[in-house]
């Protein structure tokens, strides 16, 4: 039999607990985690450059900057977990 390690998914139950999957990481569920660890990185990327062009733009309102930061804590989330789960994996 042989022992796979659980993979920490890019995605929390609805109780907001980690996700875990169980396999050789062939599997459905495997390759639906790589496609939104794809996406996730992918969106934090264009994120940093919204940030740039914000806070560049010296007329940005308080209102804009608070959604960058919260848009930014959101994908620095994202950005952790998959590396979590990308080094217990390595």
């Amino acid at each position: 039999m042989t022992h796979h390690t659980p993979r920490l998914l890019p995605w929390t139950t609805p109780e907001g607990k980690p996700a875990y999957v169980v396999g050789d990481g062939t599997g459905h569920v495997s390759r639906v985690a790589d496609d939104m660890e794809r996406v996730q990185l992918a969106m934090a990327v264009e994120l940093l450059g919204h940030a740039e062009d914000l806070l560049a733009d010296r007329s940005s309102t308080t209102a804009q900057l608070r959604w960058l930061l919260a848009r930014m804590c959101e994908s620095l989330t994202a950005v952790h977990r998959v590396a979590q789960s990308r080094g217990s994996r390595a």
